[in-house]
């Protein structure tokens, strides 16, 4: 019987430990799916074997060759879009993230809407630009713009007016989700 016992707790044990939380779709502190703050532009192949890489051939840097590059799925759909730094041994500088599967440990992803940033985060500035506002969070690398077109028509097509967080609607749908890296 008691041989059973251990049996059976070592069994349970044993799952537990094999149970791996599959991180390919999620953005932590200092990382984003497979990548993370260290990662070698060189090393994207290695690190997205099973993805297709593809670097933007119409602008160069001499750094690199390369100025953007985007990660893709083998049936195509678009995971990132990856700006690289211009150091001698270049790096990942901005993530554009480009797949709803992709989210914070809050829960934030592309799908979401400015509640869910507003209830998981704290807002540490509101950016107004031509077309769209930029979310910069506190103590974060995430950054998320939010279309202009989301916003009350009185605030849609004002110029000069710089956007408070208190006048984005709860309902604002994200546009675009950035990781800066430094």
């Amino acid at each position: 019987m008691k041989s059973i016992l251990v049996s059976i707790c070592l069994i349970v044990c044993l799952a537990s430990c094999n149970e791996e939380k599959d991180t390919s779709f999620s953005i932590i502190k200092d990382r984003v799916g497979k990548l993370d703050r260290i990662s070698l532009v060189r090393d994207l192949k290695i690190i997205y074997e099973n993805d297709s890489i593809v670097k933007d051939s119409t602008s160069t840097n001499s750094a690199n060759n390369s100025k953007k590059v985007k990660v893709f799925e083998k049936g195509g759909k678009a995971l990132l879009t990856l700006t690289p730094n211009s150091d001698s041994i270049p790096t990942i500088e901005n993530i554009r993230i480009e797949d709803t599967r992709f989210t914070t440990e809050k829960g934030v992803g592309l799908g979401s809407t400015f509640k869910d940033i507003k209830d998981n985060y704290t807002i540490r500035k509101v950016i107004t630009s031509m077309n769209n506002v930029v979310i910069l969070l506190k103590d974060s690398d995430v950054y998320f713009t939010i279309s202009k077109e989301q916003l009350p028509s009185s605030l849609r097509y004002a110029t000069s007016v710089n956007i408070e967080a208190v006048q984005i609607p709860d309902d604002a749908k994200i546009k675009y989700m950035m990781v800066a890296w430094d």
